[in-house]
């Protein structure tokens, strides 16, 4: 029986059904997955049971899988594969962080409009997030669709962004909480990186806005100016117009294509409710600097 998908929205976000990602996954259900994966940005695969080593190997027909940012800072202790990233509120041995944990404290950015691994060179092209366990109340998560917010911007607005280059760094979107605990592996690691603002998604052709609050310096521009700017295109694509928002079930696989949509998530009572969601992230074919033709100045 060959897989269902059925639109959220006409253009963003959709369900898949018939799909059991436990077991291997045939080459035409892959093609139909990646088909609706690059018209609707969002896809939501219910009723799963996926060990990790499922969910990375269905990920890793997608591309190879990136390193979480936690690996980076020496004697860090991880609970999941390297190849994960833990977006759970547990620590190593598994129990509820504290309110004061340092990992707690950083995590607190992903309620922060983002997309995943911008601050990286070679950033994330597709991430998915598995639920294992959910809070009762809250912790739900909101995408935006980063097209039709290109689509819907006035034509001087889309002249302004063409060809712009901003520097990317975890560390800018973790200040805007106050975070400065890093360590000198990480001031090394997330030195900020070049990405475009505006890009062009081969697969599907379209023009997406590429936002995150990882963004800081617009590479020409004043500093106001250009926080005033990016800002501005934040409020515009984060309208209610052009975001979806998932709310959690315990076997919920979701996928959503770090290229051309942001997302964060919303509060919950997170030093209370057990919330196990892990996360497997596929790296993009290039940088996107690269990708769109733009030249970069040589580090």
């Amino acid at each position: 029986m060959p897989i269902t998908v059925e639109p959220i929205t006409e253009n963003f976000a959709a369900e898949i059904g018939d799909l059991d990602l436990s077991k291997p996954v045939s080459a035409e259900d892959l093609a139909d997955v990646r088909a609706a994966f690059a018209t609707y940005a969002v896809v939501v695969i219910g009723g799963q049971e996926l060990t990790d080593e499922a969910q990375m190997a269905f990920a890793s027909h997608f591309g190879p899988l990136e390193t979480t940012v936690f690996s980076v800072r020496k004697g860090e202790k991880l609970r999941l594969h390297r190849n994960m990233a833990d977006v759970s509120n547990l620590d190593p041995e598994g129990k509820v962080w504290s309110a004061e944990s340092r990992q707690r404290l950083y995590q607190l950015g992903n309620r922060l409009w983002h997309t995943d691994s911008s601050f990286k060179r070679l950033p994330a092209y597709a991430s998915m997030l598995y639920a294992k366990s959910i809070a009762p109340i809250g912790g739900h998560t909101e995408f935006a669709d980063l097209r039709a917010a290109y689509d819907a911007l006035p034509e001087e607005t889309k002249r302004r962004v063409v060809g712009k280059t901003v520097l990317h760094s975890i560390m800018t979107s973790r200040a805007k909480l106050g975070f400065s605990d890093w360590s000198p592996e990480e001031l090394e690691a997330f030195r900020p990186v070049p990405q475009v603002l505006c890009r062009t998604l081969p697969d599907s052709g379209r023009t997406s806005l590429y936002l995150a609050s990882h963004a800081g310096d617009i590479v020409g521009m004043d500093k106001a100016e250009a926080v005033a700017l990016l800002e501005e295109l934040t409020r515009h694509a984060t309208q209610r117009q052009f975001v979806y928002t998932h709310r959690w079930r315990v076997g919920d696989l979701v996928i959503w294509d770090n290229r051309c949509t942001m997302h964060r998530g919303t509060a919950f009572d997170d030093v209370r409710w057990r919330r196990d969601v892990r996360r497997a992230t596929v790296s993009d074919v290039a940088p996107t600097c690269e990708q769109n033709g733009i030249a970069v100045a040589a580090e």
